[in-house]
């Protein structure tokens, strides 16, 4: 893989990361908005406007739209199997700032899963550089 490949890689990752995490952000607090108005139902037509209102959500659009672009940059470089098994290490990268920011619990099922992801990412990697 050539390094204009890997800075591919790693800018779409890191973007897809950040707008995942911007989602979240969103979700989290557009919930705290409702639950401080005495909503009860996060499900109802007030959540998605206050969703929608949420200057995270828009924050990752823009990283989606950047991230749709350097994404199909990426897949121009290398072949789209090598291209998907790459991509999947945000899988791992988000379960851990998920843990980080948001406090979610890292299983021993999610463990083996980070493992075992961070390996085929691992062997891909390796295995379209020869």
């Amino acid at each position: 893989m050539s390094l204009f490949a890997i800075i591919l890689w790693l800018l779409n990752v890191t973007v897809d990361t950040l707008g995942q995490l911007t989602f979240k952000f969103a979700a989290v607090d557009a919930d705290k908005k409702i639950n401080n108005e005495n909503s009860n139902n996060a499900n109802n037509f007030a959540y998605w406007k206050k969703l929608l209102l949420r200057p995270y959500i828009w924050i990752g659009v823009a990283f989606y739209i950047a991230e749709f672009v350097v994404w199909l940059c990426f897949l121009s470089q290398v072949e789209l199997s090598v291209g998907v098994m790459l991509g999947s290490i945000n899988i791992v990268i988000l379960m851990l700032l998920g843990r980080i920011f948001f406090a979610e619990v890292l299983s021993f099922w999610r463990v083996l899963g980070i493992l075992l992801i961070s390996i085929g990412v691992a062997v891909v990697g390796f295995g379209s550089s020869l």
